[in-house]
């Protein structure tokens, strides 16, 4: 363990005394920071690179600091890297190591950039290498769903609103509304990949630098697009972050709606759906249960990943240009959605890879609840010329008379229906069907299997 003395260094003659040890663990963030010395490294890399490119540091230096940097990742990386709380930080981690390995040529790395800044720059390069790999996982999570959508473009089943029997559907069109969303989080998580892809490095603690830095230089080496254009929002700004977390957090709670359904769906009241024993369990009293834990802890999870953004959020809300300590609470939250949500989309993609749909209860639920009685106005409307406000009220009571009869509205007789509206005909029973009702429904994004099927081969030339 580093004396104080060591510990100070890095902080600068302004300190003569050791901090107190509840200050040391109240200033360490290295039991999280430290999954950011793949960024940092690839950062200090192109930061010395650059330093050696304009004349700052000389290339013998530059040579034996990118060498120690290569040492140290390959430490890090074969778990043989010794990490001390007192010195705060992967930054100082890395920065004391490759002291050690190089000597002085170490100190000159530091040259041109602050905590500030470098920091900054490593966490956007970890958020931006975190949406890239969600990006991944939710385009598998759409190849899931339309695998089911494709294999059940024409399986009936109920649409609900209010959780109460709607109008038929088709489960291929309902799996599809989620590659819709999936669609839309990918979207919002590629809007923010774009908007972070600035180089904060360079930027130093707030005000930039007086050494002649080629920041465009460190901007190509790192993939970004440019280098940020104010030094103080630079080290200041954090928008990044909780745009990634917005978006994850509006992704986070569709998987929630999908895992709501599937608990639904999988209950011995509905049986419409039943989860692999991959993602289901047992009780330790009840033999018989089967619980859908994975989906509900997707659903639960929920809270953690909103309520990361809620906490990043509160951590900003106050804070005056430019750094202040309080953003070192950035990380924690955002790196425990990031894995909260990575596990959250594996989980769902192999639920549904995994589902069997029980097509028999499907079709049979389409049919109840009065589920064609929309059909019945819009025949109304179309055939007797009706307005819809009047075809609604004929609607409405023959599914009473249904209702209190505890029949269906094509059990009703054809005397039965013209005792309400006397221009009813023979030709309304062949749109009281629920196969009529969903092969009726073509209009564009509507649930008619050729629709659905027109849909799912969009997507699937989107995501080739």
């Amino acid at each position: 363990m580093a004396d104080d003395n060591e510990s100070n260094k890095l902080w600068g003659g302004r300190f003569a005394g050791g901090p107190a040890e509840i200050m040391e663990r109240i200033n360490a963030s290295i039991d999280f920071d430290r999954k950011l010395y793949a960024q940092d490294i690839a950062a200090s890399k192109a930061h010395c690179a650059m330093l050696v490119a304009t004349g700052i540091i000389t290339a013998e230096d530059g040579e034996a600091i990118r060498a120690g940097l290569d040492q140290i990742k390959g430490e890090i990386e074969a778990g043989r890297f010794y990490l001390d709380p007192a010195l705060e930080d992967i930054h100082m981690h890395v920065e004391s190591r490759l002291k050690e390995i190089v000597g002085d040529p170490a100190g000159r790395l530091h040259t041109a950039r602050s905590r500030n800044d470098q920091v900054a720059t490593d966490f956007r390069l970890w958020v931006r290498d975190t949406i890239d790999g969600l990006d991944g996982a939710l385009s598998d999570l759409q190849r899931a769903l339309l695998e089911r959508a494709e294999q059940h473009a024409a399986t009936l089943m109920p649409g609900f609103t209010h959780l109460q029997v709607a109008q038929p559907v088709t489960f291929g069109h309902h799996m599809m509304a989620y590659v819709e969303m999936i669609g839309r989080d990918r979207g919002r998580l590629s809007d923010t990949r774009k908007r972070l892809n600035e180089n904060p490095l360079g930027s130093a603690a707030l005000a930039g630098t007086s050494f002649p830095i080629d920041r465009h230089m460190t901007a190509a080496a790192l993939g970004f697009d440019r280098p940020t254009a104010n030094s103080l929002d630079s080290v200041s700004d954090r928008d990044f972050a909780l745009e990634f977390l917005s978006a994850a957090s509006i992704c986070a709670v569709h998987l929630s709606r999908l895992a709501e359904e599937l608990v639904i769906w999988s209950s011995a009241q509905f049986r419409f759906a039943r989860l692999s024993d991959s993602f289901s369990t047992g009780s330790s009293i009840m033999p018989q249960k089967r619980n859908p834990d994975a989906a509900e802890l997707i659903r639960a999870k929920t809270g953690r990943i909103v309520g990361s953004l809620n906490t990043l959020l509160i951590v900003m809300k106050g804070l005056p240009l430019a750094y202040s300590k309080d953003m070192q609470e950035d990380k924690e939250p955002t790196f425990d959605a990031a894995e909260a949500m990575a596990l959250c989309v594996a989980a769902m993609t192999g639920m549904i890879r995994d589902l069997e749909i029980n097509e028999p209860v499907l079709a049979k639920a389409a049919g109840t609840g009065f589920a064609t009685a929309t059909d019945l106005a819009d025949w109304l409307v179309q055939n007797l010329n009706m307005p819809f406000r009047r075809a609604h009220h004929v609607t409405g009571a023959l599914v009473k008379m249904a209702e209190d009869r505890g029949c269906d509205l094509s059990d009703l007789s054809l005397a039965d229906m013209r005792s309400v509206e006397d221009g009813i005909t023979e030709a309304v029973f062949g749109v009281l069907t629920v196969e009529k009702s969903v092969a009726s429904r073509r209009s564009y994004g509507g649930t008619a299997p050729e629709r659905v099927r027109e849909a799912i081969a969009a997507w699937k030339e989107r995501l080739a």
